[in-house]
């Protein structure tokens, strides 16, 4: 007698024997319970879901004759009439499969299109069921639309497809749809334990479970997996075996490079890795297997009291560890470079070379703890070597100027280190910076040993800011002459009162506040906010000072005579007047040092430098300089 597989033997046979389509089970039997059937189906879903299946057991519902051959259109087909033995066996005549697959043609949907004008022979309907619909031509479609929008009364369309996207809309839409979905690895795990118990073949809980998610989703896969483990393992299921049959990696290899990933141990995942290669286990399988476990972990971190769906899984407590040890955020990322690694295997020349790279991509991203923290923290220049000794400069032709001190160190700049020096090959000024010190950035560097000397600027030279600074740090000074022998490390950021005097040196005049300067900025400020001067006479009260006034007469100073024009004035004047002032203008043109322009541009320079101040004293913002290197972005910092 021959062997028939299980996908066969066990094939649902009604709909109380279908599992994991419960949605289409309760829709097919109330609409045969009420009888209120529509003339056409389409099942869609995956292989190995049960639109055969489905098919079949609607087609025997239709045509079931009962026990005694009295029944009619019912729900539970009785199987053991003359039409369900016949349907099931492949040989009613009423029910007719195509496979659109290898009949894709307008003429095999002719050839089957004729055959509806002619009535049942044995049964209450005809059922045409066209399998792989999708890969029906357009011609074939067209042909069959007629047909299937207003067939005869004894016709029922069965279509099944694993693509609905690829079936013309005018098909769709003359069908009632069902959506059969991909089966749960519990639903599939289950069923296997049962159909193994009839069966009589021992099986262990684990290599269930295998099967069930090799299987993904589709119960006849499950099946067909299950023939082939009972034939790999000479009639009993166990873990190593079916583990070996699939090439699935163990999971103590997976909980092991989570546990390393965890710890930061890269030589444990560079060792697991080597074994896995060792072993030949697939390299797309382990991420996979990774990827499965990280989503556990990431469900048990989430909702920390959520206990697991099955009591006796032999990897709960290992789970709970794991998702105790990783952090979420590390876990999400770990889980994400997972999926992104599959797809990066078939670049790589070495499957597991790409594995390991994948595993330590997380490490490079992992915060530094310990040691690693600390070096990471130490931002600063190693120490050269001593230089070798150089014979004693000459002495200065020109004589020694008078001591007075110069800017900070990461200030000074000059295009020598002494007199015997050789200049920078570019003739760029250098930043000379001592031993130790932080380098500014994009400035090129030279180091100072002790006891060489420091060249000397130009006193009328503005000094040069850094980037940034650092609080509580005095900067050294040196005098013309002087031997540095002790140097500071230079701030890494300015000081605040350094940025406030280069924002002042860059102002052409400095401000030098007045009384009448104060009253002229309050009485402008007014006339700005409620809109009383707009255009140029707004631009003529902002830029001009306020030099002198009595009870007629304001006196105005401008620097710019195309200030000075009498439409500006004139209206300027009117609206000094309709605020209780009303004078003459006169408006003379020379240097303008304090004017509502300056100090709202002075108010707006400190508001910046606070700003600025606020974001660079944060303490997260310097913590990620540190460590990351990272830089603010010019111009990004705006103040409130």
């Amino acid at each position: 007698m021959s062997y028939l597989v299980l996908a066969r033997k066990y094939r649902p046979r009604n709909f109380t024997e279908m599992v994991g389509q419960d949605h289409v089970v309760q829709a097919l039997s109330n609409a045969l319970s009420t009888q209120r059937l529509h003339h056409a189906y389409m099942f869609t879903g995956t292989r190995g879901v049960g639109k055969t299946t489905v098919s079949r057991i609607l087609a025997k519902s239709l045509n079931c004759q009962g026990v005694d051959g009295t029944g009619g259109i019912t729900a539970s087909p009785c199987g053991v009439c003359q039409a369900c033995t016949d349907i099931d066996s492949g040989r009613f005549v009423d029910y007719t499969e195509l496979d659109a697959a290898s009949n894709r043609g307008v003429d095999e949907v002719q050839s089957l299109l004729e055959q509806a004008v002619y009535k049942p022979v044995q049964g209450r309907f005809k059922v045409f069921m066209i399998d792989e619909v999708h890969m029906l031509t357009g011609h074939a479609f067209n042909a069959m639309l007629k047909t299937l929008e207003e067939p005869p009364e004894y016709l029922k369309f069965v279509l099944a497809t694993t693509d609905p996207q690829k079936v013309p809309v005018t098909v769709l839409s003359r069908c009632l749809q069902f959506n059969l979905r991909p089966m749960a690895p519990e639903t599939i795990r289950e069923h296997l334990h049962k159909v193994l118990e009839v069966e009589q073949v021992a099986a262990d809980v684990q290599s269930l479970r295998l099967l069930a998610r090799a299987a993904r989703g589709s119960m006849r896969d499950a099946l067909s997996l299950t023939d082939q483990a009972i034939a790999f393992g000479s009639g009993a299921l166990t873990e190593a075996t079916v583990r070996q049959m699939l090439g699935s990696v163990d999971r103590s290899h997976v909980f092991r490079l989570i546990d390393a990933l965890a710890r930061g141990d890269g030589k444990t995942v560079v060792d697991t890795s080597e074994t896995l290669r060792l072993n030949g286990l697939s390299a797309a399988s382990t991420l996979e297997e990774m990827s499965a476990v990280l989503q556990r972990m990431a469900v048990l971190q989430a909702v920390p009291g959520m206990a697991a769906e099955d009591d006796t899984d032999p990897e709960q407590a290992e789970l709970q560890r794991l998702a105790a040890l990783l952090p979420m955020d590390e876990t999400q990322l770990l889980y994400s470079i997972c999926l992104h690694g599959r797809t990066e295997l078939g670049l790589a020349p070495d499957d597991y070379a790409a594995l390991t790279m994948v595993l330590l991509r997380l490490l490079a991203f992992k915060p530094a703890t310990g040691a690693i923290r600390a070096v990471a923290e130490k931002k600063t220049l190693k120490t050269p070597q001593p230089a070798p000794e150089r014979p004693a400069p000459s002495p200065p032709s020109a004589p020694v100027a008078p001591v007075q001190p110069v800017a900070p160190v990461a200030q000074v700049v000059g295009t020598a280190l002494d007199d015997g020096a050789e200049p920078d090959e570019q003739n760029q000024p250098v930043a000379l910076v001592s031993q130790g010190s932080v380098a500014p950035e994009n400035e090129a560097v030279q180091l100072v040993p002790e006891g060489q000397r420091l060249p000397v600027r130009d006193p009328s030279e503005p000094p040069l800011a850094s980037k940034n600074f650092e609080q509580n740090q005095t900067p050294a000074l040196v005098d013309q002459g002087q031997v540095a022998t002790n140097i500071e490390a230079f701030p890494v950021r300015v000081q605040a009162d350094s940025a406030r005097d280069v924002v002042a040196a860059s102002t052409p005049h400095a401000i030098s506040t007045t009384p009448e300067g104060d009253f002229w900025h309050n009485t402008v400020q007014a006339l700005v906010a409620a809109e009383a001067i707009n255009a140029m006479a707004r631009e003529l009260a902002l830029q001009s000072q306020l030099v002198a006034r009595d009870n007629n007469d304001w006196l105005l100073r401008v620097e710019r005579e195309s200030l000075n024009h009498a439409g500006s004035k004139d209206r300027l004047t009117t609206a000094l007047a309709a605020v209780g002032h009303p004078v003459r203008l006169v408006i003379e043109v020379g240097r303008v040092t304090d004017s509502p322009a300056k100090r709202n541009a002075a108010a707006a320079a400190q508001a910046q430098l606070a700003a600025e101040k606020i974001v660079f004293d944060d303490p997260f913002v310097q913590s990620m300089m540190r460590e990351f290197d990272a830089k603010i972005v010019p111009g990004s910092i705006k103040p409130l």
